[in-house]
């Protein structure tokens, strides 16, 4: 009787070797991590300015204070109304905008007439190439308290014309709305991409089964959408607490300071306007490590579903 000869195995390439047959692909995969390094990694090393009385110079100068600028914020009187702010407008920008791109991409995947579909495409889109600070004039113009379009149209019906953008209430409407009219067109792009690659064939089959349009859009579009979104919705809670800078104090205004300073503000009047570096690090630190908790916590509860980041 034969013995069974044992299998011989090919010796494992090393890794050099599978670097040299492969290095296109190793190149492209460089260049991003390198950009992450430099610029996202390596200036870390100034967190550490927040636990010092930091004036100038080196980094690694200035007498170690530990935790002194963080009791220094927290016991503020504006720290509560700061964190409030921030929290506040970005928990209503992630309500009210994350479901309409959805909703958006739904309709115009269901859409069967090209020249609306495209139509709606193209004006929802054009906003997101408006720069921030000609969004901002435009909406100044709109709601001016004299020449605004908005005004005159209220004193047209008897009303008195208001001054809108310094009504603290409204702030927070008038900052979500304009931008979810900014970036919900540009934003239902990824969901359109994901529609576009759905198998024809379960459409076909779920009219043959007499699945009504509606049924078809909840149990195979809104299926095929799930993953994305759920993706989505933890990048966004991951950035809860970075409120746009540029925006923000663009509208700011003394009449709105109540409603509208937020921590990226006040971290730019006393970083860069004040001088107290430290200080304003501390407040930077304190906001992404919040940020982190909350994208940790939102990426362990999608878990339950299957869908998370890791």
């Amino acid at each position: 009787m034969s013995t069974a000869q044992p299998i011989s195995r090919a010796p494992k390439k090393s890794a050099l070797k599978q670097i040299k047959r492969h290095w296109q692909w190793y190149l492209i995969v460089l260049i991003p991590t390198a950009w992450l390094i430099i610029y996202r990694y390596i200036p870390m090393i100034g967190i550490q300015i927040a636990f010092r009385d930091y004036m100038g110079g080196s980094i690694f100068s200035g007498k170690f204070m530990g935790l002194y600028h963080f009791r220094n914020f927290f016991r503020s009187p504006a720290s509560m109304q700061l964190i409030l702010n921030t929290i506040g407008i970005s928990a209503y920008s992630l309500i009210a905008g994350f479901p309409l791109p959805i909703i958006m991409a739904l309709f115009l995947n269901a859409c069967v007439l090209k020249r609306l579909k495209k139509s709606v495409q193209m004006i929802t889109y054009a906003p997101y190439f408006i720069s921030t600070v000609v969004m901002v004039g435009i909406i100044n113009q709109i709601i001016h308290p004299q020449f605004g379009l908005v005004n005159r149209v209220l004193e047209m019906l008897g009303y008195e014309a208001m001054n809108f953008i310094g009504i603290p209430s409204i702030f927070k409407s008038l900052y979500v709305w304009t931008g979810i009219w900014q970036y919900t067109g540009y934003n239902s792009i990824m969901y359109l991409a994901v529609l576009s690659n759905v198998d024809p064939t379960l459409y076909e089959a779920a009219v043959v089964d007499g699945a009504s349009m509606f049924k078809r859009l909840i149990h195979i579009d809104l299926t095929a959408i799930l993953p994305t979104a759920t993706i989505m919705l933890i990048l966004n809670a991951g950035n809860v607490m970075n409120v746009g800078f540029e925006k923000v104090y663009l509208m700011q205004n003394s009449l709105n300071m109540v409603a509208s300073d937020v921590i990226s503000t006040h971290v730019y009047r006393r970083g860069l306007e004040g001088a107290q570096f430290s200080y304003a690090t501390a407040v930077g630190v304190f906001n992404s490590v919040v940020n982190m908790l909350l994208l940790v916590a939102v990426n362990q509860i999608a878990r339950r579903g299957e869908n998370s980041l890791w």
